[in-house]
């Protein structure tokens, strides 16, 4: 697909100012493009008003009722006092607006920072909010959100990519061996821990989605809330040796369990979430690279040196996922 061709290649400044004003908000021209791949994000200047965040989603990949429950989940969890930033009603009491051919929503601006998660403190705070989130999202159902699990995340991921042509031909029968065995590895954590209960989550709860203010944290970003268990919002805080991990999930739990009880065999997924976040990854990658967006943020995709590296880390993770796990 070439440049011109792709979809956001229509999404030109006139037009997000014109889906802008279609709901009524009269913009004064300053528009200031944020940091997003997977959807368009941007900071739109109003007149006589704050600055508003405007999100336009990347088409075909949310059906309309898919975004509405995003949208609704996260209208729940303002109304709960749980500090997460939600869509602005922009037309009645609609969230998701559509101008041509794209559907967008409005939030209003919140500034912070990067969280300092080298500080016991700051993990047990989001520790705490978490559980927060967790305590709304248990109490009803997604019936159109997509759910966590092995096929979508391991087994699709691992067959797009071995027919998107990405892996070097040199590289191929290393992918396809180790991604199998590591889709095997994953599949006997689930099988060891057995059924799990699963609720609402923010589904992509890493660092870059939480920022943090002088009155604590609030999250962003609702566009992965699915249906998993408790542990796939609160692993992504854990990073650097066994015994640094070990510490932190200690002091997030002792924060999250404020709040709300986790079920601890739940830990033992935590190696086997982060292998297929993994490998969901290399496949969104693979998936989005039409977009003129991916090869000038990720040349590196495309070279060997990042698929011997990936081959490597599917390795360790399937060596990780026979150790003990955290906290045992």
């Amino acid at each position: 697909m070439s440049d011109a061709a792709h979809p956001f290649s229509r999404l030109t400044p006139e037009t997000i100012l014109a889906a802008i004003e279609s709901v009524g908000m009269r913009c004064d021209g300053r528009l200031l493009a944020l940091n997003s791949y997977e959807n368009r994000v941007y900071q739109v200047g109003i007149e006589d008003g704050s600055p508003v965040i405007a999100k336009f989603y990347r088409p075909d990949r949310w059906s309309d009722a898919q975004i509405r429950e995003e949208h609704a989940f996260a209208a729940e969890l303002v109304e709960d006092e749980v500090p997460v930033v939600a869509p602005l009603e922009i037309d009645g009491r609609k969230t998701l607006g559509v101008h041509g051919e794209f559907r967008f929503a409005v939030y209003p601006r919140r500034g912070g920072r990067a969280p300092e998660l080298d500080r016991e403190d700051t993990l047990q705070w989001i520790g705490r909010f978490i559980a927060r989130i967790h305590r709304v999202g248990a109490r009803k159902k997604f019936l159109k959100r997509e759910k966590l699990s092995v096929e979508r995340l391991g087994v699709a991921s691992r067959d797009f990519v071995l027919a998107s042509g990405f892996v070097p031909a040199e590289l191929n029968e290393s992918y396809a061996r180790v991604s199998e065995l590591a889709i095997e590895a994953v599949r006997a954590c689930f099988d060891h821990v057995g059924p799990v209960a699963t609720l609402r989550l923010h589904g992509d709860c890493h660092a870059g989605n939480v920022l943090w203010t002088d009155d604590g944290p609030h999250f962003v970003d609702l566009d992965d809330a699915c249906t998993g268990p408790a542990i796939q919002d609160l692993w992504m805080l854990l990073s650097g040796d066994r015994e640094t991990r070990e510490r932190q999930i200690t002091v997030v739990l002792e924060g999250y369990e404020m709040f709300r009880e986790l079920d601890r065999t739940e830990i033992l997924l935590v190696e086997a979430l982060r292998t297929l976040r993994m490998m969901h990854y290399a496949a969104w990658l693979a998936r989005r690279w039409e977009d003129p967006a991916f090869p000038v943020a990720f040349p590196w995709f495309a070279s060997p040196r990042y698929w011997q590296d990936h081959i490597l880390e599917l390795r360790e993770q399937v060596a990780a996922m026979d150790e003990a796990p955290l906290g045992a």
